[in-house]
């Protein structure tokens, strides 16, 4: 049986201009960045020239680069290091409600839409406040948070504005004019798993999350993944020069998909309509259907696509995401994602089309609470 990957927001196939350039630094380039042999600082050069590929994607120095194990490193560090009170979204990912679980912090709502409403931050900030976290793009909806009104207003208040933009880069242009943090993930857009990068930017105060060693300017102690970082800095290469174009190819299929979901099948509902959202994300509603038994349904006809994070897979309770929008518990759990990438075409979005009506008519049949 033929099988399409329609779950690149849970993670990406490596691409494979990633593998080519990582794989003679992984056999060849194997010296540790921090010594001063041959083989070291080879490894140095690997390094610094990646650094300098993944500043050139943001707009950045390459010195306000933090390479980190990946999305979840990276926003711990930006909230931990920063440290204080911290505001918030109720959409956020579990990275950073679960440290900002840990510290003083304050949870804003969101509208039915999924978006935060700029002065909704602005009359939570406190005197004491030292740090603003909102995602850039949402990882189970693609909505697209309004990061310059926000960064408008933490300048204005004096406090640093960190944004996830772990499913914004390559998928969303990515401005970083008044966010003193950016958090990127390898695995999100074709580099591999164990690698990611915070943006710093110049004269932010971060004090250091694990120590062990001056790595990354004292930031991010621990040997770094040159491998890792190269394979990151080639996809970040490939978005420079490609992005613009995938994006709107993707956008595309994405219309697509939705078009012919919402005119093949009855009772279905966008989540995230009418906000801006990522042009690869689609999140929708089947009413009277059990998202996970769509699912389940969906792979066995080879299609491979989500009910939520992956982060979040096998959890008892429904996303609260959805819930933060004001979906019901029943609502949220009929809600499936489909995420868009590189791997996908037109052929095969017709052919997903045909199996999700196919799929929920059978379902449907079957549900007690659909009529």
């Amino acid at each position: 049986m033929q099988r399409f990957y329609f779950d690149h927001n849970a993670t990406t196939p490596v691409s494979p201009e990633v593998l080519e350039a990582m794989l003679p630094v992984m056999t060849e380039v194997y010296g540790n960045a921090s010594s001063m042999h041959h083989f070291g600082q080879a490894a140095r050069h690997k390094l610094d020239t990646a650094r300098r590929q993944v500043a050139q994607m943001f707009g950045a120095l390459p010195e306000e680069i933090v390479f980190t194990s990946g999305g979840t490193e990276a926003d711990n560090l930006a909230l931990f290091g920063v440290g204080g009170h911290v505001v918030t979204t109720a959409v956020e990912h579990p990275a950073v409600l679960g440290a900002a679980g840990q510290m003083d912090s304050t949870v804003v709502p969101v509208d039915g839409r999924g978006v935060v409403e700029p002065d909704q931050i602005r009359r939570a900030l406190r005197p004491d406040t030292k740090l603003i976290s909102v995602m850039h793009a949402n990882n189970e909806t693609g909505v697209i948070q309004p990061i310059g009104e926000i960064a408008a207003i933490a300048a204005e208040a004096g406090v640093m504005l960190h944004s996830d933009g772990v499913q914004a880069a390559g998928k969303i242009p990515v401005s970083l004019s008044g966010v003193s943090l950016y958090a990127i993930s390898g695995h999100k857009i074709g580099a591999p798993k164990g690698v990611g990068a915070l943006y710093v930017r110049k004269g932010t105060k971060l004090t250091a999350m694990m120590y062990g060693g001056r790595h990354e300017r004292e930031r991010r102690a621990g040997t770094e993944n040159v491998a890792g970082a190269v394979g990151l800095a080639r996809a970040a290469e490939w978005i420079t020069g490609n992005g613009a174009a995938e994006t709107i190819r993707v956008g595309a299929l994405r219309d697509q998909l939705e078009a012919g979901i919402l005119t093949r099948v009855p009772d279905v509902h966008v989540n995230g309509a009418g906000a801006p959202r990522a042009s690869n994300t689609s999140n929708l509603r089947f009413d009277g259907i059990d998202s996970d038994a769509l699912l389940i349904a969906l792979d066995l006809r080879g299609f491979a696509v989500s009910s939520g994070a992956a982060c979040s897979s096998g959890a008892p309770e429904p996303s609260h995401v959805l819930l933060a929008m004001g979906l019901t518990r029943e609502q949220a759990r009929s809600s499936i994602r489909f995420s868009l990438g590189r791997t996908n075409t037109a052929a095969q979005v017709d052919t997903l089309i045909d199996a999700v009506a196919d799929a929920v008519s059978h379902l449907r049949k079957l549900s007690p609470t659909y009529v």
